[in-house]
């Protein structure tokens, strides 16, 4: 004949589920949210430094590597994740250089809330004309 479980351990399995997925779902979510913020932020430096190294070429301007990154930036997160993008020639050990800022914001878990503010910069030598 089989055993009865014991009248106070009725319900453990409950106590135990609810103790382990506290524990769990924040972790996981927490996981998640550095995996979206990583991917943000590796996109957004792709895209300034594209941007720059375009921008730098003999028959480009700043304007046109701003471009670029907005228009890449656009293709793979959205343009809901950056606030600007400013590019702007800069000195570059004494030699003429574009840089390409972009300033974004990643909401949290890509749902609005709370956020992280990343700020990439792109920079990229002047292409000389021949």
């Amino acid at each position: 004949m089989p055993r009865r479980p014991h009248r106070g351990e009725r319900g453990a399995a409950i106590v135990d589920f609810v103790v382990v997925v506290v524990v769990l779902v924040p972790l996981f979510l927490g996981i998640l949210q550095v995996a979206l913020t990583l991917h943000a932020r590796n996109t957004l430096a792709s895209a300034a430094s594209e941007g720059a190294r375009h921008a730098a070429t003999s028959d480009r301007g700043p304007a046109d590597g701003a471009a670029l990154a907005r228009h890449q930036i656009d293709g793979v997160l959205g343009p809901s994740y950056y606030d600007d993008i400013v590019a702007r020639p800069i000195d570059i050990d004494g030699a003429p250089g574009v840089e390409v800022v972009i300033n974004a914001t990643v909401p949290a878990l890509g749902l609005g809330g709370l956020s992280v503010d990343l700020t990439v910069r792109g920079t990229a030598v002047e292409e000389l004309p021949q």
